[in-house]
C-alpha cells in the first residue's frame, strides 16, 4: 500500500509519537533555558554587552565520539540538541550525526558572529532531536528533525534521515544503493504520481473555487515536478520499512517544506514499495529486500 504522508508517519497521531514527544520536550528545555538566561541577565549590564558564550562543544572529527544531549543558552542563541544512548553503539553512526548537528551548530554561530556586539531582537535558535527509528542485526536508522532560526517569520526546518548498516559498518545512500539513471527515472514517475495525485484529492476536499483550485494545482505541480527530478540528491533522505522479518518492504523518502509543496504543507514522505526498487538495487543490497 502507498503511504504519503504530510508532516507525519502514516496512522500515527502527530501528537503521540515518540519523536513528537522529544520535539516537543526539546522545545520546552529550550524556552525554559531561555527564560532562566533573560532572568539571570544582570539588569544593570549595558543593552549591547555581549554575553559570554557557551564553551564550545568537544571536535566532532575525533574518534571515538560520545555524543550527549546539549542545551546552551546565552542572549544571542539558544542550542538545544538529543540523541538516543543507543546510537554510540555504532561508533561511525555517532560520528555521522556529531558531524551533522557540528555543521548546524556552524551555520547558526555564522549567523550570529554577523551582529558583532549587537544582539539580534530574539536570540537565535538551533533546535534537533535525533530519534532511532529502526533497530536491527542488519539496519539501523536515525531521524532527525528539527530547525534553525536566524530571524524572519519562522525558522528554516532541518530534516536529515541517517541509515547504517552495522555488519558493513557504514552508511547507507540513495547515490549507492539505486545504481544508473533508470533507476531514478522510475522512482521519481512513482513519487511524482502519488503527489499529483494527493494535491488533487486535497483541492477537491477543499471545495475550492474552480478557479482557486487550477492555481492550487498548476503552482504545487511545478514544485513536485522540480523536487522529484531523477537524480539521487532529490532522493536523499529516507528510511526503510521493514516487515516482521527484518526485510525491507518500501522505502520512505522524506520531503522537507518547499522541496514538493509550499511550506504550510509541512515534511512530506512517499512509500516506495520494494517491487518498484528492486530492478534498480545495487547487487549488493538486493539481500536487504523482501521479495
Amino acid at each position: 500500500m502507498t503511504a504519503i504522508t504530510r508532516g507525519r508517519s502514516p496512522n500515527v497521531s502527530p501528537c503521540k509519537t515518540p519523536h513528537t514527544l522529544r520535539l516537543a520536550c526539546l522545545a520546552v528545555l529550550l524556552a525554559a533555558s531561555l527564560a532562566a538566561c533573560k532572568r539571570e541577565s544582570p539588569s544593570g549590564a549595558p543593552a549591547d554587552a555581549p554575553a559570554t558564550p557557551a564553551a564550545s562543544a568537544p571536535d566532532a572529527t575525533t574518534a571515538p565520539v560520545a555524543l550527549k544531549d546539549v542545551i546552551e543558552t546565552t542572549d544571542h542563541y539558544v542550542v538545544g540538541i538529543s540523541y538516543p544512548a543507543s546510537v554510540n553503539r555504532y561508533p561511525g553512526l555517532a560520528k555521522a550525526l556529531a558531524d551533522y548537528s557540528a555543521a548546524e551548530r556552524a551555520e547558526l554561530m555564522e549567523a550570529v558572529e554577523a551582529f558583532g556586539n549587537d544582539k539580534p531582537s530574539a536570540p537565535y535558535e538551533l533546535s534537533l532531536a535525533f530519534e532511532q527509528v529502526v533497530d536491527t542485526p542488519q539496519i539501523v536508522a536515525v531521524a532527525a528533525d528539527g530547525s534553525r532560526y536566524t530571524g524572519g517569520a519562522h525558522g528554516q526546518p532541518l530534516i536529515a534521515r541517517f541509515v547504517w548498516l552495522p555488519q558493513q559498518d557504514q552508511r547507507l545512500t540513495s547515490a549507492a544503493l539505486v545504481t544508473g539513471p533508470k533507476g531514478w527515472q522510475a522512482i521519481s514517475d512513482y513519487v511524482r504520481e502519488q503527489l499529483h495525485t494527493a494535491v488533487v484529492t486535497r483541492a477537491d476536499e477543499d471545495e475550492l473555487a474552480a478557479v482557486d483550485r487550477a492555481a492550487l494545482i498548476k503552482s504545487t505541480s511545478r514544485m513536485i515536478d522540480e523536487g522529484t527530478e531523477p537524480e539521487a540528491g532529490n532522493f536523499s533522505e529516507f528510511v526503510p520499512v521493514l516487515d516482521a522479518a527484518g526485510h525491507i518492504t518500501a522505502l520512505r523518502f522524506v520531503f522537507p517544506p518547499y522541496q514538493v509543496g509550499p511550506y504550510a504543507d509541512g515534511t512530506q514522505t512517499v512509500d516506495v514499495p520494494a517491487a518498484v526498487l528492486l530492478p534498480h538495487v545495487a547487487p549488493e543490497y538486493a539481500g536487504l529486500f523482501a521479495r
